[in-house]
């Protein structure tokens, strides 16, 4: 599955930002929900959109390492697959929920959040951190890009 150890251990590295990330994304759905009364569906794409911010400062930092790009280019290419990403995540919660009415919503973004995890991994290694040395395993790259 992984090329190398090291692609495996950033990959472990990854699956702990996250999971801090869901926490992130479920804390502020459950609040937003079921403590303010807001829609499940607006309080997901709140949530999704808090998560995604700080999984970025995450990966940086203790996951992939900065990249080669500036910040502001490295958070556009973060943005964009953080977006497709959450679409996806989105989709499936929102099907989830139509399918099944009496499903928590918490459990619905626990499945849609697994499925997504994979097609992130993909894209934030090769897309938005493409060559940086993992912040965990080898020496990260300038954090003041």
């Amino acid at each position: 599955m992984f090329r190398s150890e090291t692609e495996a251990i950033r990959f472990l590295c990854f699956a702990i930002v996250g999971g801090t990330g869901f926490l992130v994304d479920a804390g502020t759905l459950a609040t937003l929900h079921h403590g303010a009364g807001i829609d499940p569906f607006l309080a997901r794409i709140v949530s999704i959109a808090l998560a995604a911010w700080t999984t970025w400062r995450l990966n940086r930092s203790l996951t992939f390492g900065a990249s080669a790009l500036s910040q502001s280019m490295e958070g556009l290419r973060y943005a964009v697959v953080a977006g497709v990403t959450a679409g996806l995540n989105y989709m499936l919660y929102a099907v989830a929920i139509m399918l099944w009415p009496e499903l928590p919503p918490l459990a619905a973004a626990v499945g849609a959040t697994l499925v997504a995890m994979v097609f992130s991994y993909a894209g934030y290694s090769r897309f938005v951190f493409a060559g940086s040395r993992s912040a965990v395993i080898g020496s990260p790259s300038s954090q003041s890009r």
